[in-house]
């Protein structure tokens, strides 16, 4: 893909990942439509950088999802570049009273969101790429995040499908696959201790510019190329406590 002269659709784009996202594809030439759940977030992104388009949406709520799509379809038709980023990760246990409830909202904004993102912009003519976040828990699972960790092991899968599904449309399929990072994903001060997203950012547009369509960092990238025995002492290691 090219990684500039594009006009982009990041879904949380205000935060986390999706920032560094956002301003190194500002950075690269891009023009750069953001959308999240919170305006006050939005309008503090678009107060670092003013040249960024923004969109309140709950994508959770599939009204808003059409409604989103509907909008750039009338204001920005010429988008080529999805970018399915928006996650949420839930610190719960199977045995809470409110585990159920709890977990349908991680479910709709982690799979059902970006599948119907996806199929509402394939429609879209000037559409050339759609890239995924997932994560190394995809691979082999956080039991404290369950939930979330099947979700990415699903989005994955999904992934690797579209990109099969997309060839006959020249629909490119880039997977970013992220580690633990420095972020506030399930809470602040739960990620603290692992690497910032900076480094990361500064890693995956190295892989783009080689034409690498599944992109890693660190401990995802091991988790990527593990046997099943590997990846089966990684579980057992890190729930050894």
């Amino acid at each position: 893909m090219n990684l500039s002269n594009n006009k982009i659709l990041i879904t949380g784009g205000a935060s986390g990942i999706g920032l560094g996202l956002t301003q190194r594809f500002i950075e690269e030439g891009n023009s750069v439509i953001v959308c999240g759940r919170r305006e006050s977030v939005l309008n503090n992104v678009k107060a670092q950088f003013p040249s960024i388009i923004t969109r309140v949406c709950d994508l959770s709520v599939e009204a808003e999802r059409i409604a989103l799509y509907e909008w750039i379809k009338e204001n920005h038709s010429d988008l080529n570049i999805l970018i399915n980023n928006a996650g949420i990760q839930k610190w719960v246990s199977v045995t809470d009273a409110d585990f159920y409830e709890s977990m349908k909202s991680e479910i709709s904004t982690n799979i059902e969101a970006p599948l119907h993102l996806t199929s509402l912009f394939i429609n879209l003519q000037s559409l050339t790429t759609v890239m995924n976040v997932t994560s190394g828990l995809a691979f082999s699972p956080f039991a404290k995040v369950a939930v979330y960790s099947a979700t990415k092991a699903f989005f994955r899968s999904f992934t690797i499908s579209l990109r099969h599904l997309l060839k006959e449309k020249n629909i490119e399929v880039v997977e970013i696959i992220p580690p633990a990072l420095n972020t506030d994903l399930g809470g602040v001060g739960l990620h603290d201790a692992h690497p910032s997203v900076s480094s990361f950012i500064v890693s995956i547009f190295e892989q783009l510019k080689q034409g690498k369509t599944e992109l890693t960092f660190g401990t995802s990238e091991t988790r990527l190329n593990a046997s099943v025995p590997e990846l089966k002492a990684s579980f057992d290691a890190l729930h050894s406590n």
